[in-house]
């Protein structure tokens, strides 16, 4: 009697968490897929089926949205891996004011997106921009960072690991010091160096700190907006629109039943895209 109370009770600890997953986070999804089949709005809807997702799979800058979607999850999640980890093993060594450049790190991540997309595209200004300024300054023509279509999904991209990459930092930081320190210790005798160091240390021990920075920054690019619509809007054409900025451009059409639908296929892509990295990231790290 006593276990059977004692497993009840554990388990009573976890209806208040079930009661706001299920309303936060099951019921809208649910909701959501109901709603795609449908062509709604805020006072009546109609079932129309399918008709929804046909129409999506037929918008004119689709696969341009695939396409940049997935360009820019890739380019942001390596910039950050990389980026993350050369300035975690930095701010895990023997410097000085390591707290207070830590913090200078961080810092952007705490910013508004929206404001610091408004901010850069006024510092990418061609003629006008800090950026290019400063570039005149030394003799050196700066492009149109977001009006060339060759460079405009990158610039954008390289803001967003901007603000971004101090998340990765902190992970890349937590990880490091979790290593005990008689690898390092052993090492030493051994003779390494520093590059010994951090290659077969480092590298591979921090692989749960990476394989967390992975994960969150593919999936935070999959499903990038909201800088992307500070900046570009998705222009020029539609060279830096994303799948998110298409289902946006939807909803403000008064498509509602569209672009729920559009939402529910980009949660589609992304669990299709993120489940399968996750085991293959799981799989490596188990082998260690």
């Amino acid at each position: 009697m006593a276990k059977v109370f004692k497993r009840t009770y554990s388990y009573a600890f976890l209806i208040p968490a079930a009661i706001i997953y299920l309303l936060i986070f099951i019921f809208p999804t649910i909701m959501s897929f109901f709603f795609s089949l449908t062509r709604w709005n805020l006072t009546s809807w109609t079932f129309i089926g399918l008709d929804n997702f046909k129409m999506f799979f037929q918008e004119a800058s689709l696969l341009i949205g695939f396409k940049n979607t997935l360009i820019y999850a890739l380019v942001t999640c390596v910039l950050k891996v990389v980026l993350g980890l050369l300035l975690g093993v930095f701010l895990t060594s023997k410097i000085r004011a390591k707290g207070y450049l830590r913090s200078v790190i961080f810092f952007p991540t705490l910013l508004s997106t929206i404001a610091v997309g408004i901010t850069f595209s006024m510092m990418m200004h061609p003629t006008q921009g800090l950026i290019n300024t400063a570039l005149a300054a030394i003799g050196i023509a700066g492009p149109d960072w977001l009006g060339d279509t060759r460079i405009a999904l990158l610039s954008v991209a390289l803001v967003d690991v901007w603000k971004g990459v101090g998340f990765a930092t902190v992970i890349y930081i937590a990880g490091i010091l979790s290593i005990p320190q008689e690898y390092y210790e052993a090492l030493e005798m051994d003779g390494g160096g520093a590059f010994r160091k951090f290659w077969n240390i480092i590298l591979p021990l921090s692989r749960p700190a990476t394989n967390s920075v992975i994960i969150l920054s593919f999936i935070g690019g999959l499903r990038s907006f909201d800088l992307v619509w500070a900046m570009t809007k998705g222009g020029p054409g539609f060279t830096t629109d994303l799948i998110a900025s298409i289902i946006y451009k939807q909803y403000q059409g008064g498509y509602y039943g569209l672009a729920t639908a559009g939402n529910v296929i980009l949660f589609i892509v992304v669990t299709a895209l993120a489940l399968p990295l996750y085991s293959y990231l799981n799989r490596k790290e188990a082998e260690l």
